[in-house]
């Protein structure tokens, strides 16, 4: 099937569904210049001599919280990043009624920038700091702006509310995940390689119409009724100006 065609399959798909979700990863971010993590040039396969996984885990930020964040504050914290058409095409989708959920492992917050409202973030948010000792909470530019480790008024530690590796998943979050998709009559799934877990276990045995958009191949395209292997912002762009030629024509 010619891209082109791929479209107006993923545009026919929407139009058709009563309740979309979109599943996403790290690729729906790249476009906006953040990095990603396990691609050829993502964080995890650049050369340190403390690998990214490490730095990244809740034992390292115990024990090593200026190295952490450090490394936090040059790689995660893309304060000056914006939406890019595919967060913007499904914050359109939200507003017209056919997308009900964002389920997404990214913790940049661009999903709420573009102006979706329900948005599951499965790892967390960079934008969401809490003091261990007292619970109060900072923003992202406060942290940013700290020279060293982030401390609250009280004197207390402050700590992204980001899922680091040793951590749970919020089991909230994940209650509210798991539903919307099992409710939803099309699942779209984007810029992710469907290898982390648990969060790649949310997709397996879906019931209903399935989309694949992520340049390389997952271990779910055999189950899936359509896969796009184009970039995912170019291909929401493209099939939300299909929707909207349509409904503008009816």
């Amino acid at each position: 099937m010619l891209y082109n065609q791929k479209i107006e399959s993923l545009a026919n798909h929407i139009r058709e569904a009563q309740r979309v979700v979109f599943f996403g990863g790290a690729g729906v971010s790249t476009e906006s210049g953040i990095p990603d993590f396990r691609s050829a040039q993502g964080l995890y396969h650049q050369k340190r001599l403390v690998p990214a996984e490490e730095v990244l885990s809740i034992g390292y930020y115990r024990t090593h919280p200026d190295a952490f964040y450090q490394f936090y504050r040059e790689n995660l914290l893309c304060l000056d990043a914006r939406p890019n058409a595919a967060h913007r095409a499904l914050a359109r989708w939200e507003q017209m009624g056919k997308l009900t959920d964002i389920v997404t492992q990214n913790i940049d917050g661009l999903h709420q920038l573009a102006g979706s409202k329900r948005v599951w973030e499965l790892h967390g948010s960079v934008h969401r700091n809490i003091c261990g000792r007292c619970g109060k909470q900072y923003d992202a530019q406060f942290v940013a702006a700290c020279g060293g480790p982030p401390t609250c008024t009280c004197g207390g530690s402050v700590k992204p509310d980001v899922v680091l590796y040793g951590e749970s998943l919020d089991p909230d979050v994940i209650e509210g995940a798991i539903h919307a998709i099992r409710r939803s009559d099309l699942l779209i799934v984007g810029g992710t390689s469907l290898q982390v877990y648990p969060a790649a276990g949310f997709v397996q045995g879906y019931k209903g119409k399935l989309v694949i958009i992520n340049k390389s191949p997952t271990p779910m395209d055999r189950q899936a009724d359509l896969v796009i292997d184009q970039p995912i912002g170019q291909t929401l762009e493209q099939a939300d100006a299909l929707l909207a030629s349509k409904e503008h024509q009816a």
